[in-house]
């Protein structure tokens, strides 16, 4: 018997989801709705028309979507066909956009209609492009685009054989956030996202998350984003139904989610503020047992607190977009399990424990590992194998990223006796005030427990004395002021559980954050505040 080599691809995934759930349901909105059957067949045709009309194995295909049944599609049957599936950031500014596009050098380009003023301008800066195809869900647009064609005209379009896919090669790519410089593209295998989907798979079925495939899934993580977190991927493969948002609206979602009976669901930090601040969530989430994955930022007391008194389960999981990107989630091992139920929701807002492949150290200046005494603090350094092996055209920062054999997050962390991590700062946001790291995600946690602050962001301004000091800026409830705050810090101070040095020198009160095109809030123009 011939082994079965090369089977670990994103096509293996989809055949494992259709053959094993031919009638479970992918919805857009909870309106249009698709079998797992006849979504893999459409998936199918639009690998086979890619070839069709002439991709090559490695051409890259970008999409600029909102999380929609065709973006879904796109995310198996473009690898399928042994192109790259390119999942284009819409919310960078369209330079940006039309950068990352001519630094992937893209060969097709599938675009939504509502997108294409801001792409027609740019189309002859877009060279070698060859075939535009037009999402529109009326089927009617005009276009100045050449060659082009509607998305359900070129599914007609597939009756071409299918190239043999191998496992090492190449399926996605994107573009990180672009918080420090311009973007970077980074890319995985389709052997990384199996090996990633099995992890995810792994980890779900553990307390609290305890995820089943009688779940129902609707991710709030942008499918642009780092494979929406993997969730389009493992929730196919668990046979869950899964709900498609499409452009974000809460109201809409609220109304879907008690609609569709949505359980789990995974977003940043200002998606879940928004969410649970909505008018319908008090007449929705109570009553719906959603539990939801908090990551691509900490998740703040005062936000976990919020969730639970609405009867949302948010839990932390940790990752980054050069790690495809599932590092750590903090469901229970059994040491925690062991705990009164009061100490084990300390373990909610933490970033977790490292799921199944994943080594992780949290690493000293000095290149030790740091001692599991949730005290001291260090870089969190990785390895696994579904991580990026570099960036795209960059050998420079690809070397600089694995110094040592080891991925660099910049993350600054610590880590527990039981093994759970908890992110304190980014290396580059770091306080460093006396000679003493202040960690500004703690601070922020401790500024976000006082009640009315409805957002925080800790930066440092330099100083003379001190070298550097906190400046919190704070979006609070009316009535709450400054001298609130720093009564409620110097309580935490008389408990012992911040330093008084760490207090900031200035509150600076504003009516909204920039945010990142991840949701993050922004923290390079506050930064330009305090130096300017």
């Amino acid at each position: 018997m011939e082994a079965m080599n090369d089977s670990l691809t994103i096509g293996s995934l989809l055949n494992f989801a259709v053959q094993n759930e031919p009638d479970q349901e992918v919805s857009y909105r909870g309106s249009e709705t698709l079998t797992y059957k006849r979504f893999g067949k459409r998936a199918t045709m639009l690998a086979k028309a890619l070839v069709s009309e002439g991709l090559d194995p490695g051409d890259k295909v970008a999409v600029l979507d909102w999380d929609s049944l065709r973006y879904l599609e796109c995310y198996y049957g473009i690898p399928m066909s042994g192109g790259v599936l390119h999942t284009v950031n819409i919310r960078y500014p369209p330079e940006l956009i039309l950068r990352t596009m001519l630094h992937a050098e893209d060969k097709f380009i599938m675009v939504r209609d509502e997108f294409l003023p801001m792409i027609e301008p740019a189309k002859d800066m877009v060279k070698g492009v060859k075939l535009w195809i037009v999402f529109s869900e009326t089927g009617s647009f005009k276009t100045s685009l050449s060659p082009v064609i509607w998305y359900e005209d070129l599914l007609k379009r597939g009756d071409a054989e299918l190239p043999a896919i191998k496992e090492n090669m190449t399926a996605t790519t994107f573009y990180t956030s672009g918080t420090t410089g311009n973007p970077k593209g980074v890319w995985f295998t389709h052997k990384q996202i199996v090996l990633h989907t099995m992890a995810e798979l792994s980890s779900v079925n553990a307390p609290p998350l305890k995820i089943t495939s009688s779940d129902v899934v609707m991710p709030l993580v942008p499918m642009f984003h780092v494979h929406s977190w993997g969730l389009p991927y493992m929730s196919l493969v668990k046979g869950m139904k899964y709900i498609l948002p499409g452009k974000y609206d809460y109201g809409l979602i609220l109304d879907t989610i008690r609609k569709e009976h949505v359980t789990i669901s995974a977003m940043v930090p200002p998606i879940l503020f928004m969410l649970l601040n909505h008018e319908k969530a008090k007449d929705v989430l109570p009553s719906s047992g959603l539990r939801t994955i908090v990551g691509g930022g900490a998740m703040s007391s005062g936000l976990f607190a919020m969730s639970r008194k609405m009867g949302v389960e948010a839990l932390g999981g940790y990752g980054m977009s050069e790690t495809c990107p599932l590092l750590t989630i903090s469901v229970y091992n059994n040491s925690v399990l062991g705990l009164p139920e009061e100490e084990r929701l300390k373990f909610n807002s933490a970033a977790g424990i490292p799921v199944t492949f994943v080594e992780l150290k949290v690493m000293a200046e000095n290149g030790k590992e740091v001692p599991h005494d949730a005290r001291s603090i260090g870089e969190i350094v990785v390895r696994s194998p579904w991580l990026t092996e570099g960036y795209v055209k960059d050998p420079e920062a690809s070397r600089e990223l694995w110094r040592g054999g080891w991925l660099h997050t910049g993350d600054m962390a610590m880590i527990d006796s039981l093994g759970y991590v908890r992110i304190v700062d980014r290396a580059k946001d770091a306080v460093k005030s006396g000679g003493e790291f202040i960690p500004t995600i703690l601070l922020e946690d401790y500024i976000s427990s006082c009640p009315g602050v409805l957002e925080v962001a800790v930066v440092g301004r330099k100083d003379e004395k001190w070298g550097e000091r906190p400046v919190a800026f704070v979006r609070v409830s009316p009535g709450l002021n400054e001298g609130k705050i720093r009564d409620h810090l110097s309580m935490l101070v008389g408990q012992g559980k911040i330093s008084k040095f760490w207090i900031p020198d200035s509150f600076e009160f504003v009516p909204e954050f920039a945010k990142t095109s991840t949701g993050k809030i922004d923290k390079k123009p506050l930064k330009a505040r305090v130096t300017s």
